[in-house]
């Protein structure tokens, strides 16, 4: 490996205190999924993931705080998202109807409308998602200035 520093962020949400309780449940092992929609992919013109690949997770003060790996990815409907999913996001789900009305509320957020230049952005079953499914490969200690 060439360091973190040369690995692509993995981010989960926004800085604060959603992405701090989603990269306390990737690094205690609970999060081993994570969903997206495939739209901001495309306006970002960012490629998908690929199994194998490698990024450095970084928490909300832009510390590199672990290294994952994408051990798959699909893109699927909203309305085929299933429990396993809904469990495999370690964020206490135990429904797919839970599951998918957190998700629909951040979606639906401010942020992410203004992140995708829509401000009346709306999902719905057909909404494509990409779910990437990932395992930690190495703990980094953060950098203390």
């Amino acid at each position: 490996m060439t360091g973190p520093h040369a690995l692509k962020p993995f981010l989960l949400a926004f800085p604060g205190p959603l992405r701090d309780r989603l990269v306390a449940a990737v690094l205690s092992g609970e999060k081993t999924a994570t969903t997206g929609l495939l739209v901001e992919y495309e306006i970002e013109k960012e490629e998908l993931p690929e199994a194998g690949e490698r990024s450095a997770l970084i928490d909300s003060d832009g510390r590199e705080v672990a290294v994952v790996e994408i051990t798959e990815v699909r893109v699927l409907p909203l309305g085929e998202a299933d429990l396993r999913l809904a469990l495999d996001e370690g964020e206490g789900f135990l429904s797919v109807a839970d599951w998918r009305e957190a998700h629909e509320r951040f979606w639906h957020g401010e942020e992410m409308r203004e992140a995708l230049g829509d401000p009346g952005f709306v999902v719905d079953d057909g909404t494509m998602l990409v779910v990437e499914r990932f395992r930690v490969v190495e703990t980094l200690s953060p950098d203390v200035s």
